[in-house]
């Protein structure tokens, strides 16, 4: 630990002067102390700990034989049924189908099994929307024609349009021109 001398805040620097009716100098202990963020304590009393990016993709059971032209929504799993993006900020989604071409893909509200935060029932599979640029409300994420490669993992990167959006599911249609698997895989970063 460093210790230094400062001018004490009731002198008016009487050193220089010699007039100094008490010690014109004081100690200041300098130290640096390291600390660790563990989270916050929220109005309500509940305990949130800091959010971290996820480690690795979450992968979503493939939805088998696609036909040309239907829409699947992911992700589907039971114990992952939607994205909470809550204090993420950006998305990686990958896609991996069976039959490349063209997919739309478009970011919509989650399954109404579940609220948005605490409002229920929400409009599920409904586009979701958004102010980004502008004075309107528009589409988040809307894309109508993707082309994806068959059987690989084409990875794609959503910045901030979804960042904390809380009940996140992606509909999927498929306009390959034939019969499709697809698979979905979604990891979130701070």
């Amino acid at each position: 630990m460093a210790i230094r001398k400062v001018y004490a805040p009731y002198s008016t620097t009487g050193e220089q002067v010699g007039q100094t009716p008490v010690e014109g100098y004081v100690d200041v202990k300098q130290e640096i102390q390291p600390t660790i963020l563990t989270g916050e304590l929220g109005k309500d009393g509940e305990w949130s700990g800091v959010t971290v990016t996820d480690k690795s993709f979450l992968i979503d059971p493939e939805h088998l034989a696609i036909p040309n032209g239907a829409v699947v929504l992911s992700p589907q799993k039971a114990d992952h049924e939607y994205i909470d993006m809550t204090g993420f900020n950006n998305l990686f989604i990958a896609f991996k189908v069976s039959n490349g071409g063209s997919f739309a893909i478009e970011a919509v509200m989650g399954p109404d099994t579940y609220p948005f935060a605490n409002l229920s029932p929400i409009d599920a599979a409904a586009v979701l929307r958004g102010h980004t640029t502008g004075a309107e409300f528009s589409n988040l994420f809307k894309d109508t024609g993707e082309t994806l490669t068959a059987d690989v993992w084409n990875i794609r990167t959503i910045d901030t349009r979804l960042s904390n959006e809380k009940l996140l599911q992606f509909k999927i249609t498929n306009n390959s021109g034939g019969e499709s698997s697809i698979q979905f895989a979604s990891l979130r970063v701070v």
